[in-house]
């Protein structure tokens, strides 16, 4: 059995950086990793198609999870709980000031940032440049580098229609978020998708691009 398209552990972890980080507290270091040979998924605090982007996720080979502490609070609302993402994925959590888990950028550990789903309040830090979340930091230092970044944003059309942790609601983003997603298509290596659809085909041909095939079992 593979847990996210890789064999399963056998002995040490995989230390993302090779510098004795731990993925939690407590956990052994893991050892290091090829060169960009890993996606960093950063999860932030919407609801909107969170499962969809989740599902594409386990799909792809090698993915990291970061989260925001906002993420933490709303993933488990759509009962998608840390412990259970920690057996398809590796998992960093926003647990200090100076968003230590960006340094593995650094250290050319990855190469592709994605933000699936991105809140409009993450959108506007990005597009603005602010970066004091995990999500927004692993966002603006990835491109100071030169590693492409995909954002789906959650608030891209006049109506939207998406699912709340109990029914199905209407949103009507108003013209600074959309004025604010298209600031963020004007930023360096970066691709805005709207849909899980368009998520799906901008990985593919990301994938297609480092000559990488999707998983293909879910297990």
């Amino acid at each position: 059995m593979t847990t996210n398209g890789e064999p399963p552990a056998t002995g040490s972890k995989i230390d993302p950086r090779g510098a004795a980080l731990a993925v939690e507290d407590g956990e052994p270091p893991l050892a290091a990793a090829p060169p960009r040979s890993r996606i960093a998924w950063c999860i932030t605090g919407s609801g909107h198609f969170l499962e969809e982007s989740l599902a594409l996720a386990s799909r792809l080979p090698s993915v990291d999870l970061f989260l925001s502490a906002a993420a933490e609070e709303v993933l488990p609302i759509y009962k998608l709980h840390i412990e259970a993402l920690k057996e398809r994925f590796r998992v960093f959590r926003d647990k200090t000031a100076s968003g230590v888990p960006v340094g593995m950028l650094y250290d050319d550990v990855y190469h592709t940032v994605v933000v699936a789903p991105a809140t409009s309040n993450t959108v506007a830090k990005c597009a603005f440049g602010i970066s004091d979340s995990l999500p927004t930091n692993m966002f603006a230092q990835a491109g100071k580098l030169g590693i492409p970044g995909i954002v789906f944003a959650c608030d891209t059309e006049p109506v939207v229609v998406t699912k709340s942790p109990h029914d199905w609601v209407t949103l009507r983003p108003r013209r600074i978020e959309l004025d604010n997603v298209e600031r963020l298509r004007g930023i360096d290596f970066c691709h805005v998708v709207a849909s899980p659809a368009e998520l799906e085909a901008v990985l593919d041909a990301r994938m297609k691009e480092l000559s990488l095939a999707w998983n293909t079992s879910s297990s």
